[in-house]
C-alpha cells in the first residue's frame, strides 16, 4: 500500500497492488474451511482482472502520450479504463459482486481489512487522477454504487455482508464527489474507515456474526451495545454524529455545482441504507430480553483491540465541528 501511495510512475503503482494482493491472499484463506478458500479465490480473479485492466490502461496512455506519470492521465480512453479498473478493485458498483462474497467468507478481522485498508491505494490512486477524469463517469458509478449498496443490504442477516454493502454505499458517496472536490472524497473515505473500524473490533469482542447473535450483546455489555448503535446511527449519517459532516460537505459541493438533482437523488437513496442501519440499531437496543441471564459465559468477551475502540469511537461519534473551516 505505501509503494502505491508513494509512486510516481504506473509500473511501480501496479507493482504495490500486485504485491498487496498477493500478501492478503493468505489472510483471507487462513481459516481452513471451504467458503474462505473460494474468497480468497474470488479476491484473486477480480483483482488480477482490474490489475491487467489497469495496465493496459497506463500502457495505452503512455503509447500515446510518452509518459507514465501517474498524473499525466491525459488519454481519454484511459482515463475510462483506469476508473473501471480502480473501481473493481475497491468494489464499487457496477464491479461490486466479490466484495460481499469475499468478506462473508472471512474472519471479522480480515474484512476489517478489506473494507479500510485495501481500500487506501485504490482511493489514492483516484485522487491523484481525479483531474481528468469524466465526471459523468464517476457520478454515475457513484449513484449506482448508492442505489447498490442500499438495496443490497436490505435482506441481509449476515453482518459481514451487510457490512459489505453498507462499504459499496459509502465508496459510491466518495466516487460522485472525487472529480469534483476531491478532498471532501478522500475526507469521506477516511471517516467511513474511522467508523467502521470500531464497529468491526467491537462484533470481534462479542463474536457477533449475524443479526440474530447481535441481540444477545446487551445482556453481556450494554456498553458496547449503546457504542455499536451510534456506531450505526453514524454511518447512516444522523446529524450530531460525525458521519453527517462528509454527506452535508459532498451534497453541498453537489449544489454549488448546479447537480441538485443529483444531490436529491443520492439524499434520497440513502434512506435505503438508512432502513437497515435502523433496523440494526432496533434489534441490538429495542429487542433487549427482560431478564438479565445468569451464566457467566466469559468466552463472549475477548478482551482484546478495546485500546484502538476506545481512541477510534469518540472520533466516530462526537462531530468534528471544525472540519468544514479546514476544508474550505
Amino acid at each position: 500500500t505505501l509503494t502505491v501511495t508513494t509512486a510516481n510512475h504506473w509500473m511501480t503503482a501496479w507493482l504495490g497492488l500486485e504485491l498487496n494482493m498477493i500478501s492478503i491472499l493468505p489472510v483471507i484463506a487462513k481459516q481452513k474451511h471451504p467458503r474462505s478458500t473460494e474468497a480468497a479465490t474470488k479476491y484473486f480473479l477480480t483483482q488480477a482482472t482490474a490489475s491487467a485492466l489497469m495496465l493496459f490502461a497506463s500502457t495505452i496512455n503512455a503509447w500515446q502520450t510518452g509518459s507514465w506519470n501517474i498524473t499525466q492521465l491525459n488519454n481519454k480512453l484511459s482515463c475510462i479504463l483506469m476508473i473501471a479498473a480502480l473501481a473493481m478493485k475497491m468494489g464499487a458498483a457496477p464491479t461490486h459482486f466479490w466484495l460481499p462474497e469475499v468478506m462473508q467468507g472471512a474472519t471479522l478481522a480480515t474484512a476489517l481489512l478489506i473494507t479500510t485498508w485495501q481500500k487506501i491505494a485504490p482511493i489514492t490512486l483516484l485522487y491523484m487522477i481525479s483531474n481528468h477524469t469524466e465526471p459523468i463517469i464517476t457520478l454515475s458509478i457513484g449513484l449506482l454504487s448508492i442505489l447498490v449498496g442500499g438495496w443490497g443490504g436490505f435482506n441481509q442477516t449476515q453482518l459481514q455482508k451487510m457490512m459489505a454493502y453498507s462499504s459499496i454505499a459509502h465508496l459510491g458517496w466518495t466516487m460522485t464527489v472525487i472529480s469534483i472536490a476531491p478532498n471532501i472524497a478522500l475526507t469521506n473515505i477516511i471517516i467511513y474507515m474511522i467508523m467502521s473500524a470500531p464497529f468491526f473490533m467491537l462484533l470481534m469482542t462479542t463474536a457477533s456474526k449475524t443479526l440474530q447473535t447481535m441481540t444477545t450483546t446487551w445482556t453481556h455489555t450494554p456498553t458496547t451495545t449503546i457504542i455499536l448503535m451510534l456506531l450505526l446511527l453514524s454511518m447512516a449519517g444522523l446529524p450530531p454524529l460525525t458521519g453527517f459532516t462528509p454527506k452535508l460537505l459532498i451534497l453541498d459541493n453537489l449544489v454549488t455545482h448546479k447537480l441538485t438533482l443529483m444531490a436529491a437523488t443520492m439524499a434520497l437513496l440513502s434512506l435505503l441504507s438508512l432502513t437497515f442501519y435502523l433496523r440494526t440499531t432496533y434489534l441490538l437496543t429495542s429487542t433487549a430480553p427482560p431478564t438479565t441471564t445468569q451464566s457467566i459465559t466469559t468466552w463472549r468477551l475477548k478482551p482484546h483491540q478495546n485500546q484502538i475502540t476506545a481512541i477510534l469511537a469518540p472520533i466516530a461519534l462526537f462531530n468534528i465541528t471544525i472540519l468544514p473551516t479546514l476544508l474550505t
